[in-house]
């Protein structure tokens, strides 16, 4: 999940300082105790940290805010046959590369010299009676299997993250392990303040990737415009169809992380031929930032290129705070009036379940007014866009692990341009009194 402007407005921190654990001393040498926890009232974990125990979470650095970052591999879930099928191919490698390293090649060419005279004599190559039985039958050597204690410690998954010592550099390391097309390496923070939640990855982002992977022939060749990429994972998915796609947010740590996770999963975006861009882009601001003295500005040319071929909008998972989902949509309305092309636009949110002081009752606050916001975004009639509203079903396949529960949802809008004229002057008002909102 991810937001542009999140630490303007995203809220400030609550009173009281940020700590994991309260000290209490005892005694005249004192001690610590951590007994009693006590957490900010800010301070949130995604889901997909907390409930994935399976998954290694390598502590790598800390970014400069002095939060730790830790690298995750998230395996993309495929076809049961086409998985069997590489695994048998890369069993026969290792055991053909073993053979090598053993034998030698000199042995290799005797046994093939050997094989080509027998295959002439008419008598089937020596070694192979050696595999017969008695009956003629061919027996298959097979490995011997670990005693009951050892495999099933092999089966035990650590819960908590491994810290790797100083030094030690995880991109080189793990650059021959989990390097196939189906493996997204994501680095990211865990237990943020809210106004830092897009340095963690989100169940929304991963319902964006499954949809995205489930239709990849749609998003083939397009340009592609994320707002709030945050960790960048669902551009990163993305990549593996659409030919550009600017992944964009703010805060230049955040940048810089994203564009870690594009450098660390090069092996997804250059076998489909795609470039994955990441820029910042405020929500709270009317325009591009185009100075070329600040860190992921925009060029010129990238401005223009964005709105003469962009025909998709993403987004992910970035409606939790109501000031941040005025101004994404007000952003939303000023970029689509300036595309050349009709532009599907793809949203993933989270219903979030929240005890309300207004209401007494657990509310759904944000969603609600994510779809109030929505209801008023179809009902804009200023002459030049028509927007259509509908929910995706969430039928296609699920393509990450994790827990696709049913308060997760996927809308798509459609950004059509219009040769209406003004229209009626209620529906000037009801334009009007949209921008109005999401300005203030």
């Amino acid at each position: 999940m991810a937001a542009s402007g999140r630490g303007a407005s995203a809220g400030r921190p609550r009173e009281g300082r940020c700590s994991h654990h309260q000290q209490a001393r005892a005694g005249a040498g004192g001690y610590e105790a951590m007994d009693e926890v006590t957490f900010r009232s800010d301070t949130v974990l995604s889901d997909i940290h907390m409930h994935a125990p399976s998954k290694r979470q390598l502590m790598v650095r800390l970014n400069t805010a002095g939060q730790p970052v830790f690298l995750s591999h998230f395996k993309l879930l495929v076809d049961k046959s086409r998985r069997n099928l590489e695994k048998k191919e890369k069993d026969f490698k290792k055991q053909d590369a073993k053979c090598r390293q053993t034998y030698g090649e000199g042995l290799e060419e005797e046994e093939e010299g050997k094989r080509d005279d027998s295959v002439k004599d008419g008598k089937a190559p020596d070694g192979i009676e050696a595999l017969l039985d008695e009956d003629g039958d061919l027996e298959v050597v097979r490995r011997p299997r670990l005693p009951v204690e050892e495999a099933e410690g092999l089966s035990r998954d650590k819960v908590c993250p491994i810290i790797l010592t100083k030094g030690r550099d995880v991109s080189e390391e793990d650059e021959h392990e989990d390097s196939g097309c189906d493996v997204i390496k994501i680095e990211h923070t865990m237990a943020t303040p809210l106004e830092d939640v897009g340095k963690q990855v989100w169940r929304g982002a991963f319902l964006l990737v499954d949809y995205i992977l489930s239709e990849r022939d749609r998003f083939k060749g397009r340009t592609v415009l994320e707002l709030g990429g945050g960790t960048g994972i669902v551009s990163i998915a993305m990549a593996t169809a659409a030919r550009t796609v600017y992944c964009t947010d703010v805060g230049e740590d955040l940048l810089e992380t994203c564009e870690r996770n594009v450098a660390l999963n090069k092996h997804i975006s250059e076998p489909a031929g795609s470039e994955v861009k990441v820029r910042m882009l405020d929500w709270l601001r009317d325009e591009f930032g185009n100075d070329p003295d600040t860190p992921y500005s925009w060029s010129d040319q990238e401005i223009a290129e964005l709105h003469d071929f962009t025909t998709v909008i993403l987004a992910a998972d970035v409606f939790y705070d109501d000031d941040l989902t005025d101004a994404f949509f007000r952003t939303l309305y000023r970029i689509t009036h300036n595309l050349k092309n009709l532009c599907a636009v793809y949203l993933s949110i989270e219903k979030r379940l929240n005890f309300s002081l207004r209401h007494l009752d657990v509310a759904c606050e944000a969603y609600n007014h994510f779809r109030d916001t929505l209801d008023d975004l179809a009902n804009v009639r200023d002459g030049k866009m028509r927007y259509t509203i509908e929910p995706l079903g969430l039928s296609f396949p699920q393509r990450l692990v994790y827990e696709r529960v049913e308060q997760l949802e996927l809308w798509k809008i459609t950004a059509v341009r219009t040769c209406e004229k003004n229209g009626t002057p209620e529906k000037q008002k009801e334009t009007e009194a949209f921008l109005q909102l999401r300005t203030e």
